[in-house]
């Protein structure tokens, strides 16, 4: 089972639109009810993130099976202008936009894996994970 889903990101209705794509995909891999909300939120995080800060980049969804689990994998990407200090980032709290300060912490915690790439000048690339519980 190896299926993705490409969503570009410009505005708002891509946010939608990258938010339903992870919820069906990760639907059809088996994620319960609230495991789907959980993953169609931190793609929701990380995409107003693109958004906001990159204005333009890509959001991809894949189904992961392995021997042992079944996860959705999702993948953002931009070329905006970076994170200088990813660590204050992942902080609760710190806003470079004066919002709350909570998407990248949150979406880190929503997921069972989170990592990010980044460098002033260079745009982002947020990679996370969510692994299906086994019944």
């Amino acid at each position: 089972m190896r299926e993705e889903t490409l969503q570009p990101v410009s505005s708002d209705v891509d946010i939608v639109s990258a938010r339903q794509k992870g919820r069906e995909l990760a639907a059809k891999a088996g994620f319960s009810e609230g495991d789907q909300t959980v993953i169609a939120a931190a793609i929701s995080e990380i995409a107003r993130n693109i958004l906001m800060y990159a204005k333009r980049g890509e959001v991809s969804v894949t189904l992961a099976n392995s021997e042992d689990r079944i996860g959705v994998i999702v993948v953002a990407r931009d070329q905006g202008p970076g994170i200088s200090d990813v660590a204050r980032a992942l902080q609760d709290g710190y806003s470079t936009s004066g919002g709350l300060g909570l998407g990248l912490p949150g979406a880190r915690r929503l997921m069972d894996e989170f990592e990010i790439h980044s460098a002033p000048g260079q745009g982002t690339t947020v990679t996370m994970k969510k692994w299906r519980r086994s019944a």
